[in-house]
């Protein structure tokens, strides 16, 4: 499996290289052929667009449920989710704050290769708060309002927690739910070479070398505001909470890390992280066999400072103003939305669809991001495995646990 994977990283990187190529190559000529590619692009995106909505439903509540099962285990899964829900919602907030801060995308003009606008529009945040229980559950996924579905996953997932084994049956259709929604998006994914040659040859023929030049500066910045995360928030948790030196607990996490980078999966790290932590940093095994697959579950922080960042860009570059109520809507489903997101390569692209659904995003927008998604996924998987391996040290310090 992890061959494939390494041959489909190689696959879409010469789609994505071969995509600029031939739309640079295409500018204001051979018309048929780029009728052709925004055919093929639009039937891709359509695959994947369709279990977005299910496949985030499903997450959640497997989620929220994974977590109520784990609270049995006390102490240690109650610090963990405190550790990992506090460094979400910093990740978000920083996802947020810097690039309004440096004010990333502005003069960046993107001519999206599609009219399909995402016309959802949030005015302020009392009609927010009085539209988010959906009425009708049904039509709140008909209308794509994806604020009344997570209110409505939050609200399901834990009324599963509550009613114990009468639920299980339901529990167990929305798994399996679940395990289809992952499969057919894993399907998908295998078309993503193809996907991206065809949904980044429009964008790059309208827009020309400015969009190479300014994805490049994004992703630069992006890497910048991972990897100071990850000094700052877990080598500082490291050494005033984990009582650890910041230098000893890098060079134990480094081949977990670099294994992460290379698969982009959190959850295809997990064993790794596990024999690091407890050899090399002396962690128990009852910590990492708790913290480390709930943190592959529910830590996201890289995927918040992604998703937030990325909506904030492609605000300043499509000239759509984001308010400050609108980044407090974003903030909070960012956090809720990283609960959800699989542990697995591309599993952030359902979450920003979502969030790019809030903030009133042109649908082409997500053509452009799913061009360079893998280049963002390997440093966001990477940092996310970072934060489970430091919340293990943490929670060394601080749960004492009996012999």
């Amino acid at each position: 499996m992890r061959g494939i994977k390494k041959h489909i990283t190689a696959a879409i990187f010469t789609g994505l290289i071969l995509g600029i190529i031939t739309g640079l190559f295409l500018a204001n000529r051979f018309e048929p052929v780029l009728a052709i590619t925004s055919l093929i692009g639009s039937i891709y995106m359509n695959a994947l667009n369709m279990m977005i909505f299910p496949l985030v439903f499903c997450s959640i509540i497997m989620g929220i449920s994974s977590i109520g099962n784990a609270r049995t285990t006390g102490k240690i899964t109650a610090g963990a989710m405190i550790f990992f829900l506090c460094t979400t919602a910093l990740a978000s907030l920083a996802g947020l704050i810097i690039p309004r801060l440096i004010h990333l995308g502005e003069g960046v003009k993107f001519e999206m290769a599609t009219s399909d606008i995402q016309a959802t529009e949030m005015t302020s945040i009392l009609d927010t708060i009085k539209n988010l229980i959906p009425s009708n559950p049904v039509a709140a996924f008909a209308n794509g309002n994806m604020l009344q579905v997570l209110v409505f996953a939050v609200i399901v997932g834990f009324t599963l927690i509550a009613i114990g084994e009468k639920g299980t049956a339901l529990l167990k259709v929305i798994d399996s739910c679940n395990e289809v929604c992952l499969k057919v998006i894993s399907t998908v994914m295998y078309f993503t070479p193809i996907g991206v040659f065809c949904t980044i040859v429009p964008v790059v023929e309208a827009n020309g070398t400015e969009t190479i030049i300014s994805l490049a500066t994004q992703l630069i910045i992006l890497y910048v505001a991972f990897f100071g995360f990850a000094l700052v928030i877990y080598g500082g948790s490291v050494k005033f909470l984990g009582k650890e030196s910041p230098v000893k607990f890098f060079k134990a996490m480094l081949p977990a890390a670099l294994n992460a980078f290379g698969t982009c999966s959190s959850s295809a790290t997990i064993p790794i992280s596990k024999q690091r932590m407890e050899d090399e940093m002396g962690v128990s095994n009852k910590i990492t066999s708790i913290a480390i697959p709930l943190g592959a579950t529910v830590n996201m922080d890289a995927v918040s400072i992604l998703m937030s960042f990325m909506i904030m860009f492609f605000a300043n570059a499509c000239g759509i103003n984001v308010s400050i109520s609108m980044m407090i809507i974003i903030l909070l489903a960012n956090v809720l939305l990283s609960v959800g997101t699989p542990g697995i390569p591309g599993g952030a692209i359902a979450s920003f669809a979502a969030l790019a659904t809030m903030a009133g995003l042109p649908a082409g927008v997500m053509g452009v991001y799913i061009s360079i998604n893998t280049l963002c996924d390997m440093g966001a998987t990477c940092v996310n495995v970072i934060g489970d391996m430091a919340g293990c040290v943490v929670l060394k310090e601080k749960i004492k646990l009996e012999d």
